[in-house]
């Protein structure tokens, strides 16, 4: 394939608000040893995009400055050591950077096929959120089949994932959304039960629905002072997982609280995990979850589709809250 030297790119000079996000032209990367080069065919847009735009979200050292976390597309370049991927091949890949434009490298270890019969633009939407889903629910949540789960942002690409993983491997899940048409939203993708938490008090909620057990674990992107109502959420020997922090990122706790139920606070970035941790969450997800997209029992979620020029617009979508699923970005 004849790869050009130059391509376009959303690339902004300084952080600011949707509109720095302005097409530039800058040259197509080459792909080094145990990478690829993807001729892109869409991007996920996620919340950390706009965190860095913000310049809120320090990028790892040597990570492009073009945003953007989740492509796919079609490989263009091998660079040297890779074995499994061929030019020619359509993948959708997990990166640290770089996937607001026409051509992004990803590692090899962090792609995977898109499944059999996906649009690529459904495809880009998957990486982010099942790789930071499955990663915190399953390995440092140890949820179990049969346990019940508290989502916060239940129609958000996250929420949206969250509630497909339940079905997966057999959770009840609960979730939280912003308004009475984005519960029904939750609930016609999967969830058990959707609060809105815009007119009801979610840890009462969470107490009637469980009979006043309490869940099994809660997965949190809202930080601040949802964490000490999180905990008033949790059945003994819960677990709390944070993976985000809108709200702020420090809490005020009742560690007697903890002590008494045996609770667990943990969390975790994945940008800055190693590749060879990254790669292991691909064998896992491909392994585990492709094979339930390849036979229709899990289907994406796409919210809207943009032209790569109207990223501001995107952004803007993203920043008001009111979309179900993922924000997809065409080059």
């Amino acid at each position: 394939m004849t790869i050009p030297q130059s391509m376009t790119a959303i690339d902004p000079a300084a952080p600011g608000g949707p509109d720095v996000l302005q097409p530039v032209i800058r040259p197509v990367p080459a792909p080094g040893p145990d990478e690829v080069l993807v001729k892109v065919a869409a991007a996920g847009v996620n919340r950390p995009d706009v965190l860095q735009r913000l310049g809120l979200y320090p990028m790892p050292p040597g990570t492009p400055t073009i945003p953007g976390l989740e492509i796919a597309g079609t490989i263009v370049a091998v660079g040297d050591g890779v074995s499994r991927w061929r030019i020619g091949d359509t993948v959708c890949a997990l990166v640290a950077g770089g996937g607001y434009a026409q051509y992004c490298t990803a590692p090899a270890g962090q792609c995977l096929p898109v499944p059999a019969g996906m649009a690529m633009q459904d495809a880009a939407g998957l990486p982010e959120t099942w790789f930071t889903v499955w990663s915190n629910v399953m390995d440092r949540g140890h949820a179990r089949p049969g346990e019940t789960m508290l989502v916060h942002g239940g129609t958000s690409g996250i929420g949206i994932t969250a509630i497909q993983l339940t079905r997966a491997i057999g959770l009840q899940v609960i979730v939280t959304a912003g308004s009475a048409a984005k519960c029904a939203a939750a609930l016609s993708h999967g969830a058990d039960h959707a609060i809105d938490y815009a007119a009801q008090d979610f840890v009462a909620e969470v107490q009637r629905i469980t009979a006043g057990r309490g869940v099994d674990l809660v997965l949190d992107m809202v930080g601040g002072d949802y964490v000490p109502r999180n905990l008033m959420c949790l059945a003994p020997a819960g677990r709390h997982v944070s993976i985000a922090f809108q709200r702020g990122l420090t809490a005020e706790i009742n560690l007697g609280l903890v002590m008494r139920n045996r609770l667990t606070l943990t969390g975790s970035m994945l940008r800055p995990r190693d590749i060879a941790f990254k790669t292991t969450i691909a064998e896992t997800l491909e392994g585990v979850i492709w094979p339930e997209f390849e036979a229709g029992r899990l289907k994406p979620v796409t919210d809207s589709i943009f032209p790569l020029a109207d990223a501001p617009q995107a952004h803007r979508h993203m920043e008001a809250g009111a979309h179900v699923g993922k924000i997809v970005l065409i080059p």
